[in-house]
């Protein structure tokens, strides 16, 4: 009996040596790319909106089909943002984009943003958009300063 019990505790050191080296091993991660912070301020006819406007960056030169990423936020009450892609605020990969609003209502049994764009839709289109920025991998923090929106 006494053997027994040494042999299972050998394995069970070597079991647990064994997990330790293979949970070092392999990919540290998915795959992302370096990101620029890109931060604003807006304000819907002169003043903050109150209520969270969505920001989407639409990529002017199309979607990365190796690696596509996604880069959005909403405001704060006071109108301020700072646009993520992985986690909140960390920026924007290189590219060119341009960006759309939209002010919707949040819906809390949802979790979800619905309702009409207080903003009519003015300003929903990339290809109308106003707002455009380029990034470099090496480009420093962009500020986009302060962005007037209007309901009218």
């Amino acid at each position: 009996m006494l053997s027994f019990s040494r042999t299972l505790r050998r394995h069970g050191l070597f079991l647990l040596v064994l997990c330790l080296c293979c949970a070092g091993c392999g990919e540290e991660g998915p795959y992302r790319k370096v990101t620029v912070p890109v931060t604003g301020q807006l304000l819907v006819d002169g003043k903050p909106p109150g209520t969270p406007v969505q920001i989407t960056c639409h990529s002017l030169t199309g979607i990365d089909q190796e690696h596509p990423t996604f880069s959005k936020t909403v405001s704060g009450e006071n109108g301020t943002f700072a646009i993520s892609t992985y986690e909140s605020g960390d920026g924007v990969p290189a590219g060119e984009y341009a960006v759309t609003f939209e002010w919707k209502t949040l819906n809390l049994v949802s979790m979800g943003y619905s309702g009409p764009d207080k903003l009519k839709g003015k300003y929903n289109d990339p290809d109308t958009s106003d707002v455009k920025f380029t990034i470099t991998e090496d480009s420093e923090p962009i500020d986009l300063g302060t962005i007037e929106l209007t309901t009218e």
